[in-house]
């Protein structure tokens, strides 16, 4: 749980295939809270509105290529 109390509530990405395939899940309770769906008790990272935004716009304009 995150420091605020609030409840997480994990949506996983929208590329997710359901067949256990690469994909995050976001903390729409706590903006920027990330976590690997395949993992979802390991560790979560928590990014700034801007970086997060900054990295989303990044990945779809394939910056990081096929990954």
């Amino acid at each position: 749980m995150q420091p605020d109390d609030k409840p997480e509530q994990w949506r996983k990405s929208s590329f997710s295939n359901g067949q256990g395939g690469d994909c995050i899940e976001v903390d729409d309770a706590h903006p920027g809270t990330v976590r690997d769906s395949k993992d979802p008790d390991g560790p979560r990272l928590r990014f700034s509105a801007a970086a997060f935004a900054a990295f989303v716009t990044d990945v779809k304009a394939g910056t990081f290529g096929d990954v």
